[in-house]
C-alpha cells in the first residue's frame, strides 16, 4: 500500500511520440558544435530519456538519412544531416503524429494557409515525388 501511495505522489511523465523524440534529437544535433556522441544528445534532451532510447532514435534517423555517423574508437559520433527546413518539417510531422485525427489537422492547416502558401503547396503536390 505504501508503494502505491508513493507512486501516486510522483508526477507522471508524459509519454512522447516517436516523431517528437526524433525532432528533439535532431534539434540537439542541429545545435551541436560538431559531431557528438549519444551521451551528449541524451544530456541535452533531458535526464528522463534512457541512453538506449537515444541510440534507438539515432539509429532510426540514420535509416531515414536524417543524421550521419562516424566511428570514433568503439563509439559513434553523430551529426544532423538536415538543414533548418528539414528540421522544421520533422517538427511538423511530430505534431501531426501526436494527433488522433490526422485528416482534420491537415484540413485545418491547409485552410489556414495564405493564398501564396496554398499555391506553393499545390505546386509541390502536383510535382513528381512531392517536389523532391
Amino acid at each position: 500500500m505504501e508503494r502505491h501511495e508513493d507512486e501516486a505522489r510522483q508526477p507522471r511523465l508524459r509519454r512522447r511520440a516517436q516523431g517528437e523524440l526524433e525532432a528533439q534529437v535532431l534539434a540537439a544535433l542541429h545545435g551541436a558544435p560538431g559531431p557528438v556522441n549519444a551521451a551528449w544528445v541524451q544530456e541535452r534532451i533531458g535526464g528522463d530519456l534512457a541512453y538506449t532510447t537515444v541510440m534507438t532514435i539515432l539509429t532510426r534517423l540514420l535509416a531515414k538519412n536524417t543524421v550521419t555517423r562516424e566511428r570514433a574508437g568503439r563509439a559513434f559520433l553523430w551529426c544532423s544531416a538536415a538543414d533548418g527546413a528539414g528540421l522544421a518539417a520533422l517538427r511538423m510531422r511530430a505534431v501531426l503524429d501526436g494527433e488522433r485525427d490526422r485528416g482534420a489537422v491537415l484540413a485545418s492547416f491547409v485552410t489556414a494557409l495564405s493564398p501564396d502558401d496554398e499555391r506553393m503547396l499545390r505546386g509541390l503536390l502536383g510535382s513528381p515525388a512531392g517536389g523532391a
